[in-house]
């Protein structure tokens, strides 16, 4: 059969047998007769955590010539050529990357990101500029543009670029949520009103407003809101880091339950600080939604969470694919 499906529901069984030999077998096969992107996406994730990089390098090499369009390839072969530091064939990769797929956001932000990461703020700030250029009313673009020059210490630069940013995007959540956490504290609520009148059913905005109630110890409005992030979308892991990481530190071992037992059931799958947790391969593989959110919740503490540490850590953040 030639059936994506078949081939794949094979593969996931052998995997789970912990037969990784008769998964590559399989695999193999399935390249062979129905050489789908997914198809060569599962060959190159099951090399990725066997731990064999070259292997899965190799194998991108092949499936970018059948699938030139598929960014998560680019986006995927470039991170582990730069695991290996092999960082000038990254930025090849991210190169060509950005002239297959020229309106793919993430593989902007990864060339950024990589340039950042080898100390070229400038390189990395002139080609967010660009892919604004090419990609208007990008909010993510707007915001990784913002978060370098926080990163630089440039706050100053970062506010404007944020004004810029929500004239371009008025009605983007996830830029509201940023200028909220980079307001000095006596405008926040300021902010936040400015921002639910521009988006009041944005969970990242609604996520940021619960942080601040959080903070003034505002328990039950804060506990309200968390939920209300999580009801309205149930699949931004965030907002349940943020809903448990609450009740760890004010709610009853009960309370606790029920948000776990209420994620699990959700089982999300996106947000920035899910992802970097559920697709980190080296540390994370295999972990169960209870484990993610674990550690998710530690990360959005008060005082730990990225977007209000940031100028006081200065550090660089990186997601995996």
């Amino acid at each position: 059969p030639d059936s994506e499906q078949v081939w794949l529901a094979a593969v996931k069984l052998e995997s789970e047998n912990n037969e990784p030999e008769r998964a590559r077998l399989l695999l193999s096969k399935a390249r062979e007769r129905a050489g789908t992107e997914r198809v060569w996406m599962k060959s190159i994730t099951l090399e990725r955590n066997l731990g064999s990089s070259a292997a899965a390098i190799e194998l991108l090499t092949k499936a970018l010539r059948a699938h030139p369009k598929g960014w998560k390839l680019w986006l995927i072969k470039a991170q582990l050529e730069a695991k290996l530091g092999r960082f000038d064939s990254a930025r090849e990769t991210l190169a060509k990357g950005i002239k297959a797929v020229p309106e793919c956001v993430p593989v902007w932000m990864e060339s950024a990101r990589l340039e950042e990461g080898q100390g070229q703020v400038s390189k990395a700030r002139s080609l967010l500029e660009v892919a604004r250029l090419k990609i208007t009313h990008a909010p993510l673009l707007w915001l990784e543009a913002v978060r370098l020059e926080r990163r630089a210490a440039n706050r100053k630069a970062a506010l404007t670029l944020m004004a810029k940013a929500l004239q371009q995007c008025r009605s983007a959540g996830v830029l509201w949520a940023e200028a909220i956490a980079m307001e000095q504290r006596a405008q926040q609520k300021t902010k936040s009103s400015d921002a639910l009148k521009a988006c009041d059913n944005d969970p990242h905005v609604i996520l940021a407003v619960s942080r601040l109630f959080w903070r003034d110890r505002k328990e039950e409005k804060c506990r309200s809101w968390c939920n209300r992030a999580v009801t309205l979308d149930p699949d931004l892991g965030d907002a349940w880091g943020n809903y448990y990481a609450f009740e760890v530190q004010h709610g009853t071992p009960e309370q606790q339950e029920e948000v776990m037992r209420r994620c699990v059931s959700a089982d999300p799958h996106h947000g920035e600080e899910w992802t970097q947790v559920s697709k980190d391969v080296d540390h994370c593989l295999g972990w169960s939604v209870e484990q993610v959110l674990k550690k998710v919740a530690l990360s959005m503490a008060l005082g730990k969470y990225q977007p209000e540490a940031l100028e006081r850590s200065g550090g660089a953040s990186s997601s995996a694919a």
